[in-house]
């Protein structure tokens, strides 16, 4: 089933070179927001985190970001080309059990993510905020309220179910592998301890690839994104691609923030990430201490769930 889904205004905004202009708010992080609300209104970005500190700020003095650099050291050392081949042929086999997509849900009520410095919440808040965020604002795009909604569930990898991955291997940016680890990476100084950094066929900026391959064709840091994308698309989903490109590069901050490895995309990536822009305003500052009330808006959620997927999907 093809879902046409109607283009978001966001006239300005360049996804070519490594600025990205508008007319409307830069947030924090220094990744630009074009205007997202024609009726006025809209979602209203806060100015701090849970823990009162700006969103996503690595070099604040905190014991939860001594955790967070910590992640990022191990992360950058162990993600290299070779391994994510190996969770890919692994965790492709989508051999570790068969559930519904709000029974995955409800697993995440187990799950923090230590690589987060804005939250410390169970995910399945997170999900439920940013996903009734965008449905306010964008209450006619139902396909990107359930992708809100799905697009963190891959981080069920950390539960002893799913193999019980280390937090590197499944949390924070993600970034390709096979070629050169761009310096907007967060903490972009580990990667020297990382074998990839010597390896000649890796170390250019295209490295293994040719400029205009398409993100699809590249290898990206191995985690919940790329997990759930496989997931998603293996099972059928009837979601558009915008969806899928949403669930598979939302932690591909070096793209959203500074606009690197852009010579890699083709056009269809160019029109999707004009979605993933929206996406990510509500993704990053929906994060908030305001609980949602699950059972209200879980009927709403389930019709979703039953119209873009199967009732049971292997995991």
């Amino acid at each position: 089933m093809t879902i046409l889904i109607e283009q978001p205004d966001l006239a300005g905004v360049e996804v070519e070179g490594k600025k990205m202009e508008t007319n409307e708010l830069v947030l924090d992080g220094g990744f630009p927001m074009p205007k997202l609300d024609a009726h006025g209104g809209g979602f209203d970005a806060p100015e701090i985190n849970a823990f009162g500190q700006s969103f996503r700020d690595y070099n604040a003095e905190s014991e939860r970001q001594k955790t967070v650099e910590e992640f990022y050291r191990l992360n950058h050392i162990n993600q290299s080309f070779d391994f994510v081949k190996k969770m890919r042929e692994k965790y492709g086999k989508l051999d570790k059990t068969e559930m519904s997509i709000w029974e995955c849900c409800e697993l995440l009520n187990e799950v923090v993510d230590e690589s987060d410095p804005d939250l410390d919440e169970p995910q399945i808040e997170h999900l439920l905020q940013t996903a009734e965020a965008i449905r306010k604002d964008y209450p006619d795009q139902d396909w990107l309220h359930l992708t809100a909604l799905i697009h963190d569930l891959g981080k069920v990898l950390l539960l002893p179910s799913f193999g019980e991955l280390p937090q590197w291997a499944v949390v924070g940016d993600t970034f390709p592998l096979g070629c050169a680890f761009d310096e907007s990476i967060v903490h972009h100084k580990y990667f020297k301890d990382n074998s990839d950094t010597y390896n000649s066929s890796y170390n250019t900026k295209n490295g293994v690839y040719e400029q205009g391959c398409g993100l699809e064709n590249v290898v990206m840091s191995w985690g919940h994104d790329d997990y759930m994308y496989l997931v998603a698309k293996e099972n059928g989903t009837t979601l558009p691609s915008a969806a899928l490109f949403i669930v598979r590069y939302h932690s591909f901050y070096p793209l959203h923030k500074a606009g690197a490895y852009t010579h890699l995309m083709n056009e269809e990536d160019k029109e999707n990430l004009k979605w993933l822009q929206i996406f990510n305003k509500y993704d990053l500052y929906s994060k908030s201490k305001v609980r949602v009330d699950v059972e209200k808006v879980k009927p709403y959620y389930l019709s979703l769930i039953d119209k873009y997927f199967p009732a049971k999907l292997k995991w």
